[in-house]
């Protein structure tokens, strides 16, 4: 993977989950990493992990919703490394309940963290990849982001935001900068644990019976990292085998 060694990329989202396996995986492929969430005790634990196993690795305790802090965190990569090669926003919440329950708390929550903080960090990183003339974006969005299910609107309309967001990106590249939406079925994370609502717990919980190993989506986001530049992998759908929606 000689096209990922030494490659500056932030990771949000870092302290667990995705976000986690996918650090660990461009660290043994050589990346040069910023790690960021709001755990710092994970991502210290990360962070000591990768570097003791001969990787580079740095952190910020960042909240995305923050811009600020999300500003900070790009700072951090250019003064620690130098530039910025790729963003990868990964930061993510699936609070899943029927819009009749208006958990309106909860819905400004996904529009913050799901879709604005994709923004932030499009707007801490755009200057820096203009400047270079290169740079990838890679966007967690989700199969939620293709299809609409009852008990997840709200989630769907954020990932769905997150589809457009990357697309436009992508026209917009003018030929410089290359964009990845990469779109996750059920995968064995953290997301399905913070579902407040009863039936749409019991919903997720069928649904991640067959969740696959985060790992899983790690070697998607290097496959598309690690080719030449004048390759720009746009999209892809990762669900299990056995994953019908």
């Amino acid at each position: 993977m000689s096209e990922i060694k030494d490659k500056v990329v932030i990771v949000t989202g870092a302290s667990s989950g995705l976000g986690a396996a996918t650090a660990r995986r461009l660290a043994d492929s050589g990346a040069r990493l910023m790690l960021a969430a709001r755990r710092e005790d994970r991502l210290k634990t990360l962070t000591d992990e990768i570097t003791q196993a001969g990787g580079k690795a740095a952190y910020r305790v960042t909240d995305v919703t923050d811009r600020a802090q999300v500003d900070a965190l790009a700072d951090a990569a250019r003064s620690e490394y130098g530039r910025i090669d790729v963003l990868i926003s990964n930061a993510g919440l699936m609070p899943l309940a029927p819009m009749d329950e208006l958990k309106v708390d909860e819905w400004d929550t996904m529009v913050d963290v799901n879709l604005k903080g994709v923004l932030y960090g499009v707007a801490a990183v755009l200057p820096t990849f203009r400047s270079q003339q290169s740079g990838h974006f890679i966007n967690l969005s989700s199969v939620a982001g293709h299809k609409v299910m009852p008990g997840g609107t709200v989630y769907c309309a954020t990932k769905f935001a997150v589809k457009a967001l990357s697309e436009g990106l992508r026209m917009e590249s003018n030929g410089e900068i290359r964009v990845t939406n990469i779109s996750p079925g059920a995968v064995d994370t953290e997301l399905p644990d913070h579902i407040s609502d009863k039936d749409a717990a019991e919903m997720a919980g069928e649904l991640y019976q067959d969740a696959i190993d985060a790992d899983a989506i790690a070697r998607a986001i290097a496959y598309a990292i690690e080719q030449p530049e004048d390759v720009d992998v746009n999209e892809m759908i990762i669900r299990p085998t056995a994953q019908q929606m």
